[in-house]
């Protein structure tokens, strides 16, 4: 028996219920795989300032993750120019990857495609990857499409989200929400900052994508892997410096500051609690969390600020070890996992990113 549709109301009474299906997750990873100790022992070289740190590295909860550029690429300084034609390469490769997969894993073809929401954060191309990806595959030239970019980490469920409102004003329609990340290639041996060098020992690469679905009138359900039953977000003020990039000459300067958690441990439960109190939901009834891995301190500072032991969050950390942080890409790996493992009941899908903001998801698997 299916559970009732919470319901939910913005402050200003706009109905923001929500009852979309997911037909299907896929995912992708570049060639390179790097291990951890590895990736160590060239941090050492290239940070020898930092060499007392190690333990960022040894204690991250990361064993492996992936690249699409060969260590040595890594090491060496990039232009803008250089920097832009690798990811745009790499990208859509990986694009290409997991909307085939998507698509077929739902019974569908890519002329079913409706709508083609792309999100990304680590690169840029203008036309957009959407827009460029339409000269690869098989979609229709109406296709309506939305280029999303800015959200970091977050914007895998926040992309979700989004892509659940558009499937939720068109019943019907078939929309698929597509995700690339390629942290590898805005590392920038250059800058010698405390904030690269974590960086340099949290993130991976990788794509995603999700086909989404709301039911038409008067058509019937069928068995899906999960449902969006709710969607929401917080954004705190004056916080723009816990996360982010700032454009250097040669790329992206990542802004990563050690308030952040900090800020979690205090802030990250009135504003989960918010959200449930406008959606009718109730913590205590969740089955499952699915939170992006953004790094160890970020699940144990989610585990302690929630109160929730490790088995509940048992995704995230095996996320967080086989592929390190993917930024907006790892929650849908989370979600993946969860499916496969045949998980059931009401799920919470979270993740954050520059803003400050958190992103949440209720889903029923």
């Amino acid at each position: 028996m299916q559970r009732r549709l919470p319901q939910a109301r913005a402050g200003n009474g706009v109905d923001l219920r929500l009852d979309v299906d997911i037909l299907s997750v896929a995912t992708a990873n570049p060639a390179y795989r790097v291990d951890q100790r590895e990736a160590w022992q060239r941090a050492r070289v290239i940070f020898p300032h930092l060499v007392r740190m190690e333990a960022l590295y040894t204690n991250t909860g990361i064993e492996t993750r992936y690249a699409c550029v060969p260590a040595e690429w890594c090491e060496r300084p990039h232009s803008w120019e250089e920097r832009t034609e690798t990811y745009q390469r790499h990208a859509l490769d990986l694009l290409q990857q997991v909307a085939v997969a998507a698509v077929a894993e739902a019974g569908l073809h890519l002329t079913d495609v409706d709508f083609l929401v792309l999100n990304t954060i680590t690169g840029l191309a203008i036309p957009s990857l959407d827009a460029k990806l339409m000269n690869r595959l098989t979609f229709r030239p109406d296709v309506e499409r939305l280029p999303i970019f800015g959200l970091g980490c977050g914007g895998g469920v926040a992309g979700v989200a989004r892509a659940a409102r558009l499937a939720q004003a068109c019943p019907g329609a078939t929309v698929l929400f597509l995700t690339v990340d390629l942290c590898s290639l805005c590392a920038r041996p250059n800058d010698p900052s405390v904030a690269m060098f974590v960086a340099a020992a949290l993130f991976g690469d990788g794509a995603a994508a999700v086909v989404l679905r709301s039911r038409a009138p008067g058509g019937t359900r069928t068995a899906r892997p999960a449902r969006i039953v709710a969607a929401g977000e917080h954004c705190w003020r004056n916080t723009e410096h816990i996360m982010g990039w700032d454009v250097k000459a040669d790329g992206f300067g990542v802004v990563l500051s050690p308030q952040l958690p900090g800020l979690m441990q205090q802030e990250l439960r009135p504003a989960l609690d918010a959200f449930l109190q406008r959606h009718d939901l109730e913590l205590e009834r969740f089955d499952g969390f699915l939170l992006h891995p953004g790094g160890r301190k970020i699940l144990e500072t989610a585990e302690s600020a929630l109160g929730i032991d490790r088995a509940r969050l048992a995704h995230s950390w095996a996320v967080l070890r086989d592929y390190g942080n993917m930024s907006s890409v790892t929650a849908m790996f989370v979600l993946q996992r969860a499916l496969r493992a045949g998980d059931r009941g009401r799920h919470l899908l979270a993740a954050f990113g520059p803003g400050f903001s958190a992103y949440f998801a209720a889903l029923e698997l």
